[in-house]
């Protein structure tokens, strides 16, 4: 790997579980990954992810870092305004408890563009689809993933984006990972189905199984995680990070 690599997440509804998947990510990547991890968060309306992370302490967001980082500071300069977390990771959040200001898509390319070299994979949970930000990010990042609940009005819903993103470059859809995520258990879903339908478009599909641990909220402890939800986050990391390696 000669240059970071972005991964974009997102979704097209609130509750789709987003900001969990993206705290399983990168906590995956920290995991098997000997180079740093960042966590980047875009939505200032009070998102879940330095909860799900565990974040005791916020010091600045996104907003404020984007106009403070330059790209000649030394890593050592970078880390002081990112909160630290097991294994070699970090997290710029997008509020500090409270509505944060909001980010333009400016001040989110130079936020990336400056902290981008010191972050072997930065982890980035954007806003719900279409915001502007959301867009760019998914636009200029090597992987993405797109998070929707496992209901009928959920894959409804994603295969409407998905037929939409293959008038795009192909690059866009070829690079996607879409994770269907069951938020409550037996949903009487053919997830099957569901999976085999997505697929046609050109996406990559996963499946988060429920896990009682994800479902009460709080900080995600992954010994705590019942294993299928373990080997089904490793696979979304490994699914995700190989689509963004490849070149079209």
């Amino acid at each position: 790997m000669t240059t970071g690599r972005q991964i974009a997440v997102t979704s097209i509804r609130g509750g789709a579980g987003k900001s969990t998947v993206t705290a399983l990510l990168g906590t995956t990547f920290a995991h098997y990954r000997q180079d740093p991890v960042l966590f980047l968060e875009t939505d200032p309306a009070l998102g879940s992810l330095p909860l799900r992370l565990g974040a005791q302490t916020l010091r600045w967001t996104t907003s404020d870092v984007a106009e403070i980082v330059k790209p000649d500071m030394s890593l050592l300069d970078v880390t002081g305004y990112l909160v630290q977390l097991p294994n070699n990771a970090w997290l710029l959040p997008a509020s500090l408890g409270q509505i944060g200001a909001m980010l333009d898509s400016g001040a989110y390319e130079r936020t990336v563009v400056a902290l981008r070299r010191y972050f072997g994979v930065m982890v980035i949970d954007c806003e719900t689809l279409p915001a502007e930000v959301a867009r760019v990010a998914l636009a200029a990042a090597h992987g993405r993933v797109l998070t929707t609940p496992a209901t009928p009005e959920g894959i409804t819903s994603t295969y409407s984006v998905l037929q939409w993103m293959q008038k795009l470059p192909r690059q866009v859809i070829a690079g996607t990972v879409v994770v269907l995520t069951e938020l409550v258990p037996q949903q009487g879903v053919d997830l099957n189905g569901a999976a085999q339908q997505l697929k046609s478009t050109g996406a990559s599909v996963q499946v988060l199984p429920y896990d009682r641990h994800l479902a009460a909220g709080g900080p995600i402890r992954t010994e705590c995680l019942a294993p299928p939800t373990r080997q089904a986050a490793a696979r979304i990391a490994a699914d995700v990070f190989q689509l963004s390696q490849k070149r079209y």
